[in-house]
């Protein structure tokens, strides 16, 4: 057996449960065996003085089994010396329990027309993205059917999304379950806190092909931009969850439930469309004022959205839709995100090099820019930028609460997310990690050619 690096371990760990919540008892030291079947952990808890022991082979389906979780080791050393049987290192993969079907292999297309966009994934400089998103695939508790299926025709985005959810999640250390056909997920965590969660994806009203396709630059007409299509679009693919009436469904019922969103309606929309979510959300519209010769922004507030349809805006700005209990979103739901969480953690790349080229919140009082930078994925000055050492899963998500929830969701539920939430008056923002990338784009150069790539082909954040 051999050592199992902490990156590896965290890749695998999101197919536990609690993902990585070990509570008080964290790991100290993992192992894998050599054929890369199995890997086994050893945990310890300091208030207790007490080490455990927690193994996991892959079944022949590829998911993994937890075939031991021990916590009654006196020792380190006595913990160790159960390793090497629970590896099992040369047996073949664990069987399927009884009345259990095998889940389907995602690189298998069988009869199915792949889509471009999922066959972006045989490239090279795809390749750390498809073994991530495969990975995740086979971390789900319970996928529906229609999973694989939908991931490698029309429904790409769909899945890419729920994959990062889970990632998201389990990251935090969250409990996720998938227990009932909807909502998706439900999460919680260790001190009550719960929460239903739909994901969907902003749809083009026509499809397009995202790959490398033309990217449309958001309006020049601030107005339009904020209040116009891309917020009508947010407006239209919330409604119509909304009007499925998840909190009437039993097992949702008194529980929060919070939709969870990520933007395709157009090529790259999702590096200038978030600004529109939130005018459509709180019905807030941010004026550019100068006093004293310094601006500053603040809300004019509005009731519609621009258009004919002239659809009302301020989804929050009362209780109409009290039974939602927020909006959970991400500018960087894409093959670019899965390709620098891995790349940033140290998967090899041979000659590609992954740049990132964006804009850092910037938290300076009056501030109505970002601060742009150009950093490379493998970097130091970028790994630094996340506590973990790597670009984590969390790192774009937003969750926008409603005030006038009747279940609200507790901020404490996602930890590592920023939270924008109503205090005296105001909506204000709370962020987990110092420094918020606004937008971005991922740039992927193969060193040993002259040519550059655009690493997600349609935008990212």
């Amino acid at each position: 057996m051999k050592e199992l690096p902490q990156s590896l371990f965290d890749v695998y760990a999101l197919a536990l449960p609690r993902g990585h919540g070990f509570g008080s008892a964290p790991p100290i030291r993992a192992w894998q065996s050599d054929d890369g079947l199995a890997y086994a952990v050893i945990t310890h808890d300091d208030s207790r003085v007490i080490f455990g022991l927690l193994a996991a082979r892959r079944r022949i389906d590829q998911t993994w089994a937890i075939v031991s979780c021990d916590d009654s080791f006196c020792s380190y050393e006595e913990a160790y010396t159960h390793i090497p049987a629970l590896l099992k290192e040369g047996a073949p993969p664990e069987p399927l329990l009884p009345n259990t079907a095998p889940r389907p292999f995602l690189h298998d297309v069988g009869n199915r027309k792949p889509s471009d966009i999922f066959r972006l994934l045989l490239q090279p400089t795809h390749h750390v993205a498809a073994w991530m998103l495969n990975q995740l695939y086979l971390s789900l508790p319970n996928p529906d059917a229609n999973w694989v299926s939908d991931c490698q025709t029309e429904n790409f985005h769909t899945r890419l999304w729920e994959a990062q959810l889970l990632a998201s999640f389990r990251e935090q250390g969250l409990m996720v379950s998938q227990s009932y056909p909807s909502p998706d997920f439900f999460i919680e965590n260790r001190h009550g806190g719960e929460v239903w969660v739909e994901a969907v994806t902003a749809n083009p009203q026509k499809r397009y092909n995202h790959v490398n396709s033309t990217p449309i630059d958001p309006p020049k007409d601030r107005k339009e931009r904020l209040l116009g299509s891309a917020a009508e679009r947010f407006a239209k693919t919330i409604g119509n969850k909304l009007k499925r009436n998840y909190h009437e469904q039993e097992h949702v019922n008194g529980k929060p439930f919070l939709i969870a969103l990520a933007d395709f309606h157009a090529p790259s929309s999702m590096t200038w469309s978030r600004e529109a979510l939130i005018c459509y959300l709180y019905g807030a519209y941010p004026v550019v004022k100068t006093e004293a010769g310094v601006q500053f922004a603040c809300a004019e507030f509005v009731k519609n959205l621009l258009g004919e349809s002239a659809f009302p805006a301020g989804l929050f700005a009362d209780n109409r839709h009290s039974e939602l209990s927020a909006i959970l979103f991400t500018n960087a739901c894409s093959i670019a995100k899965f390709n620098r969480v891995g790349v940033s953690a140290g998967a090899l790349t041979k000659s590609l090099k992954y740049t990132r080229i964006g804009e850092f919140f910037d938290r300076r009082p009056n501030a109505l820019k970002g601060i742009p930078f150009c950093l490379d994925v493998t970097s130091q000055e970028y790994r630094t930028l996340w506590p973990l050492g790597y670009e984590p899963w969390c790192a774009e998500l937003e969750v926008f609460h409603n005030p006038y929830a009747k279940y609200p969701v507790k901020r404490e539920l996602l930890p590592e997310t920023t939270h924008w939430f109503e205090k005296n008056g105001e909506i204000v923002c709370s962020s987990f990690y110092e420094m918020a990338i606004l937008c971005s784009k991922t740039i992927i150069q193969d060193e040993s050619e002259p040519t550059l790539e655009i690493g997600d082909f349609y935008g990212d954040c």
